[in-house]
This record gives C-alpha cells, sequence and structure tokens, in this order.
C-alpha cells in the first residue's frame, strides 16, 4: 500500500513545503493539496517549490474539476511540471466543489469530467487531442507521463470512473461503503473492456493518531467531524438525484438528514461551527483515529479490499506527530504485512 498526505495551501507557503518535506523523510509517497483558488494559495505555484525540495514525492490536486480551469492549461501545468522534475504528478479530478461553489456555481456534469479527463491526459502525455474542432499538441513536451484519478461517490460517477478513469479517489474510509464503491468501479471498468486491475484505488479520510482513552477519542473526533459535513456536500447531491434508497448505501446518506446548509469559509476547518449534524458514529466510519494500532487495524481491511493508496487529511492539531507516527510505526507494518503476504 503507497501513503499521501493531503495538505491545504495555507499561508505561508514554506508551510507547506515543510509538511511535504516531513512527509517525505517518514515515508510518504504522495502529496496532495485542495484546489481552491479563493480559499488557499494557488496550489500549483507551490507544488513546483515541493518537487524542488523533495526528491521523491508525486503531487497533484485532491481534486480539480473542469470548470474553474481551462483543461489546456492544466495539462500544460504538469507536462511542465514533469518536463522540469520528472513524471512525479498526478491529476484528481471531479465536478467541482469548494472551487466552484464560493462562486455560486455548480459542479459539472460527468460528460464535462469525462471529456476532461481525456484531453488533459492526452496533452499531458505528450499525444495529440482534439478541442473544439482543432487537432492540439504541445509541440516541447518530450517525455511527460501523467494519469488522471477521478473522485466519484454516486453510480454514475462512480461508473464513469470505471470507463475512464486510471484511478480512483474515494474520500471516506468506511470499509463497507469502500468495499461497495469500489466493486462499483471495477464492475464498470470490466464492462467498458477496461482491466479492472489497472485502476489504482485510493482511499483519502483525516487519520488523528491519539492515545486509548475518552478524552482524547472525544479530542480527535471534534478535530475531525469537520470531514463528515464536506462529504456531506457530495451526499446531498446525490440524494437529490437518486433519493435516499436504490443504489446508495443507507449508511451514506442516513446522517446528512440534520444536515442545514454549509459555510466554505470553514471549508475543511478543524474548528468548523456548521456540521454538529455529523454523529460520532460517521466521525469514527469516515476516518482514522486512535493509537497506532487501531489505524493499522483499519488499513489492513482496507488493503484487503483492494485499496492501494491511503491518503492523510492532515487539517488537524496533530499534524507532525500524525506524520511521525505513520513514519515510525504504522507504514512499516502495513508494508511488511503486505511483503509477508506476498
Amino acid at each position: 500500500m503507497d501513503f499521501g498526505v493531503v495538505l491545504q495551501t495555507n499561508p505561508p507557503a514554506w508551510r507547506t513545503v515543510g509538511l511535504a518535506k516531513q512527509a517525505e523523510e517518514h515515508g510518504f509517497d504522495y502529496v496532495w493539496t485542495f484546489d481552491s483558488h479563493l480559499l488557499w494559495q494557488e496550489p500549483y505555484v507551490i507544488y513546483s517549490a515541493i518537487l524542488a525540495a523533495t526528491n521523491r514525492v508525486v503531487v497533484g490536486p485532491m481534486v480539480t474539476n473542469p470548470a474553474t480551469r481551462d483543461w489546456t492549461v492544466t495539462a500544460s501545468v504538469f507536462a511542465t511540471l514533469n518536463e522540469m522534475y520528472g513524471n512525479r504528478t498526478v491529476c484528481g479530478i471531479g465536478r467541482g466543489d469548494s472551487a466552484v461553489r464560493v462562486l455560486n456555481g455548480k459542479p459539472t456534469t460527468l460528460k464535462d469530467v469525462r471529456e476532461a479527463t481525456h484531453v488533459i491526459r492526452e496533452l499531458a502525455n505528450c499525444r495529440s487531442v482534439d478541442v473544439n474542432g482543432t487537432t492540439l499538441q504541445f509541440p516541447w513536451a518530450r517525455s511527460s507521463e501523467l494519469e488522471v484519478w477521478i473522485a466519484a461517490y454516486g453510480p454514475l460517477a462512480l461508473k464513469t470512473t470505471g470507463e475512464v478513469g486510471d484511478g480512483f479517489i474515494l474520500q471516506l474510509a468506511d470499509v463497507d461503503i469502500a468495499t461497495w464503491m469500489i466493486g462499483a468501479v471495477r464492475k464498470a471498468a470490466a464492462d467498458a473492456g477496461r482491466d479492472p486491475d489497472a485502476i489504482t484505488f485510493c482511499v483519502a479520510a483525516p487519520a488523528y493518531v491519539g492515545a486509548d482513552t475518552p478524552e482524547a477519542l472525544a479530542h480527535m473526533r471534534e478535530q475531525c467531524r469537520w470531514f463528515g459535513g464536506m462529504v456531506g456536500n457530495h451526499v446531498a447531491d446525490i440524494v437529490a438525484k437518486y433519493g435516499d434508497g436504490g443504489d446508495v448505501p443507507q449508511a451514506l446518506t442516513d446522517y446528512i438528514k440534520g444536515r442545514e446548509g454549509y459555510d466554505y469559509n470553514s471549508h475543511g476547518k478543524a474548528d468548523n461551527d456548521h456540521v454538529d449534524f455529523v454523529p460520532d458514529e460517521i466521525v469514527d466510519r469516515f476516518c482514522l483515529l486512535g493509537t497506532a494500532e487501531d489505524h493499522i487495524a483499519k488499513l489492513e481491511q482496507l488493503k484487503a479490499i483492494g485499496v492501494d493508496q491511503f491518503a492523510v487529511y492532515l487539517q488537524h492539531d496533530n499534524k507532525e506527530e500524525t506524520l511521525r507516527q505513520y513514519g515510525e510505526t504504522i507504514i512499516p507494518a502495513l508494508r511488511e504485512h503486505v511483503t509477508a503476504k506476498a
């Protein structure tokens, strides 16, 4: 299993670069960031500094979208970074959440996600592609290689991911829900004549390593409750489209019944003041909380259902210690576990 860390590009930018360096030093393989240009600093500028300051980690957005960035510009950014630093980027993409909603926009269609994935991937892999009736290709790109991973929750988005994505990003760590969603992506890939095993499956969620006491657990829950609110934005869209039954797991839809709006100025913040509707059970299911041994046990479950990467959302008050615990205990245990099984 690979490991990633998900950072917000809050100022100062060098703090983000410093956390990325620490992540690499502790054995993480990927450094992801949010991509909302109004809420946080411009991530693509910071990627260049991260790549220059590190040797191995792969960087990319979790996630960009087809609405707020021109597809050809996005492709050019990735191709340029790859030509400069070697092929150390990945493009996570979805329909759009905070980046579009703070502009009073709406998430794009899955058709746009599908087409943007194709355009970005072809151009950033030094190939030609038709855009608006014109054949385009970067004349300067020689060695760039890029995968495009799609973030999805709903049935049609999962189907799209299986049909065209190089990877699948699932932003929650509930084992039962992940099992259902990974299965849906794999089926869609097989139905489209693709090899499901060629798709990379990434689960991303807050992870907080702390003591095994009621007081510590209560604090960890409060630090990570924001995540249930973030996921709830996507679940609300799914419920609006499909209802609260049908193909969508009930565990994913029940908890948003008490949801009363969302303030994107508190998006991804531990002190988010409007996520009281998120119960402790959802925080425990969606996140990884507790001792290092607790994390290892849940990660082994995720690995067993086909998860290739776990990415740690690091939006809480214990960043450095969580990185240290992962680097010294959790990551080695998972890699030893995988080696022992091989």
